[in-house]
């Protein structure tokens, strides 16, 4: 273990040196540990398609088996066990989902169970779009990359007899079921059934695919699990059962536990098979054009080369100077991160299945999912509106349609179906901060009419804010109104999460003109005063009767206990998260020395967790405040020096789909979108010497002159040339003027 991280260390050290690309910064390793649930994986930007090292499945070698424990990432970088290459996987998330369609290359005879052909591997190494390691047990090296919706894996196989196995019975997934045919001796077609992610049973899919080799197989054929009974009769007993091959077998296969295989008799010394594969999640005819038109039978080094060229593309357009080689490998891997997630769902044809539905439907836009809204709302979305616009204003287009097809924004939407994954209505939000932003090419009043659906419908029809009766009737949701169980009730977070919705709603009303409503939501955004309790200074649960919960500690649910009122997290967790109304929660606290004092205290007592959303805006609140703005300063690059790191447990936690990365991007940068649907950054130290965005306005240069190496707080600053007095500036002014520069000084004061 030492030994190969000491040599993946030393190959990136000497990789650094020679950099001159931003995608030569990137490692992709960061993250695959420490629960950070990102993968090393090739992939395209968005792309419906990656290929990853599945290394979650055990066996005698790696006793931490994907089924003995919660794994919601196909690879964890401490495991050593791999069983081949899974397809379509998620990075960041907190639940299993995808990952399947597991290619396998062996040696030797053919054994299709994979507790005996998986190996341990060595030589691994990843860069943007590509990843390879050498499997011990075989001496094959192997190679993988992609397309947006489809892989090419090479195999470079030692002298003897090799096999290049598809199981469609194992992976991340929680469905089971397949179906694989021979389509001709090269060639192999399917469906596999995926989904109930996050416990929700009905959001199932089908992924269909498409897979050929480039080389004439000895024989190929089908294998299928069968149970065995044993005992007798009244008594028998079902056990595992045994791996059957079809061997003369031609027609379609089905069943839980199945796959397909390929042999090669008589290889030579160096002889390689290359492995392609095409997905759609619309039909096996569009997997199969998204393959051969996307690869048109480009070699396999002629398509890594333009992977890696897409995602030099796509890095570049933000540059930096200064810093060391680890904070730009810190910098440009998060950004990578940022990238991965959400993605392409439309074919090649442009065929998209709709949203909740058993229809396809063909977009003149690429359609894009796997929004974990939620998460992506306080951040990511902002990243993407500011240098990728054109792509975030397709995912609009996609949650306006999404709307349009099924009745509702979308939550947490994965594949054309809603998941229901944890709470509020932050499709909502990011609709209107990229229109507040001007992003204006798409249906907005569609969009609006769906936010006022979801914001007005009585709960008992509402499926994104099922619990909105009492919220709307008496400014709160009390304890126990949906949730049964009331140490697993989170009213005082679904509160807030409406909260933020409506001052998003009341935000796009105004500048839509409806003055009516701008006024009403914007009432309703400060339903959370309701929760605040004077006696602890912290937001408190209401019970039924309408007092506060008597039993409560304002400190426990840091490390996820289930605690009543707030999900995933402690009242300090949540009692600042009104980044919509510092002022009002101010008063609430007293005035501004209380505010801070209080604010203070959750960094000081370790209440901050930089792995968890509500809170991550909190380092930039104090900026808010005339001559407090150095506390943000302080607590950025504390937070970003202790948390962010170019190893691979370098993000402080779950990703959660590029959001903790985003954060990381925009803090190093030097702004941060503090108030969701709000155009405006607060402003702190920047990690470099130069930063260069390409914007929709132009280059934007943000620039950082330090005196001495510990200069870390912010002297003075300039905008466009002219002295710049406040520490938060708005979207049209960063990309108006351009240039923003900042003087830098050792001492905070």
């Amino acid at each position: 273990m030492k030994k190969h991280f000491l040599a993946i260390t030393m190959l990136s050290l000497a990789l650094s040196t020679q950099a001159q690309e931003p995608a030569d910064w990137v490692d992709p390793f960061i993250g695959t540990t420490n629960y950070g649930t990102t993968n090393p994986g090739a992939v395209r930007p968005g792309g419906m398609m990656s290929a990853v090292p599945f290394n979650v499945m055990g066996s005698d070698l790696n006793v931490q088996d994907k089924d003995a424990r919660w794994w919601s990432a196909p690879y964890e970088y401490t495991n050593k066990y791999f069983t081949g290459y899974a397809h379509v996987a998620l990075s960041g998330v907190g639940c299993p989902e995808g990952s399947s369609l597991l290619v396998m290359p062996t040696t030797g005879e053919l054994d299709v169970d994979y507790h005996n052909y998986g190996s341990e591997y060595t030589d691994e190494t990843a860069t943007p779009g590509y990843y390879s390691n050498r499997l011990t047990k075989y001496g094959i090296k192997t190679e993988v990359t992609t397309t947006l919706r489809s892989s090419c894996e090479r195999f470079t196989f030692p002298a003897g007899k090799g096999n290049i196995l598809l199981n469609l019975g194992e992976g991340l997934t929680n469905e089971i079921g397949a179906m694989v045919r021979r389509a001709n001796a090269l060639e192999i077609e399917g469906v596999k059934l995926m989904g109930t992610f996050c416990y929700n049973p009905g959001a199932v899919f089908p992924v269909y695919f498409v897979m050929c080799v480039d080389r004439a197989p000895t024989k190929s054929g089908y294998w299928k699990k069968q149970p065995t009974m044993t005992g007798v009769e009244a008594e028998w007993t079902v056990d595992d059962g045994e791996y059957k091959l079809y061997t003369n077998y031609n027609r379609e296969i089905s069943g839980d536990d199945i796959g397909f295989w390929f042999s090669y008799d008589n290889l030579k010394e160096g002889d390689q098979v290359t492995v392609r594969m095409g997905v759609s999640f619309v039909s096996i005819e569009n997997a199969r054009e998204n393959l051969y038109k996307e690869q048109q039978f480009l070699s396999f080094d002629e398509l890594k080369t333009l992977s890696h060229k897409q995602w030099n593309d796509d890095l570049g357009r933000i540059r930096v100077t200064g810093g060391t080689d680890e904070q730009k490998t810190i910098f440009y891997t998060a950004l990578y991160h940022a990238l991965i997630h959400p993605n392409v769902i439309s074919d090649y044809n442009g065929e998209y299945p709709k949203m909740e539905s058993g229809l396809t439907a063909k977009a003149d836009y690429t359609r894009y999912t796997i929004f974990s809204l939620w998460d992506t709302y306080r951040n990511l979305h902002q990243l993407l509106t500011l240098v990728y616009p054109e792509r975030q204003t397709d995912m609009l287009r996609s949650m306006v349609d999404m709307y349009k097809e099924w009745g509702w924004l979308p939550r947490w939407e994965l594949f054309g179906r809603e998941t229901y994954t944890m709470e509020g209505d932050p499709a909502a939000i990011v609709i209107a901060d990229s229109y507040v932003k001007g992003l204006r090419d798409f249906d907005v009043e569609a969009a609006y009419e769906g936010m006022i659906k979801s914001a007005t419908t009585p709960g008992d029809k509402n499926p994104i804010r099922p619990d909105i009766d009492p919220y709307i009737q008496k400014g709160y949701i009390p304890l126990g109104y949906f949730a049964g169980d009331l140490s697993g009730d989170n009213s005082v977070s679904h509160t807030l999460e409406y909260c933020l919705a409506d001052y998003a709603i009341s935000q796009l009303a105004d500048s839509l003109g409806y003055e009516k409503d701008a006024k009403k939501f914007l009432k309703r955004s400060q339903n959370y005063r309701n929760y605040f309790c004077k006696k602890y200074g912290t937001l408190r649960p209401i019970t039924q009767e309408g007092k506060f919960l008597e039993d409560f500690d304002a400190t426990v649910g840091k490390n996820f206990e289930n605690i009543p009122g707030f999900h995933e997290g402690s009242a300090w967790s949540y009692t600042f998260a009104v980044p919509h109304d510092v002022e009002g929660l101010t008063k609430l606290m007293g005035g501004k020395k209380a505010y801070i004092k209080s604010l203070q205290y959750v960094f000081d007592e370790d209440h901050y967790d930089p792995a968890n959303e509500p809170d991550i805006v909190y380092p930039y609140l104090f900026s808010r405040f005339k001559g407090e703005e150095w506390r943000t300063q302080q607590q950025v690059k504390r937070l970003l020096d202790k948390h962010f790191k170019a190893t691979p447990d370098g993000i402080p936690g779950n990703d959660d789909t590029g959001t903790m990365s985003a954060w990381a991007v925009f803090s190093m940068m030097g702004l941060y979108p503090d108030t969701p649907s709000e155009p405006y950054y607060t402003l702190t130290t920047p990690t470099f010497d130069r930063i260069e965005i390409d914007t929709k306005g132009g280059t934007v240069t943000i620039e950082a002159v330090r005196p001495t190496a510990d200069s870390h707080y912010i002297q003075n600053m300039t905008l466009g040339g002219a002295p710049l007095r406040k520490y938060r500036i708005s979207h049209e002014e960063l990309l108006n003027k351009r240039n923003l520069k900042f003087n830098l000084k050792a001492q905070a004061k």
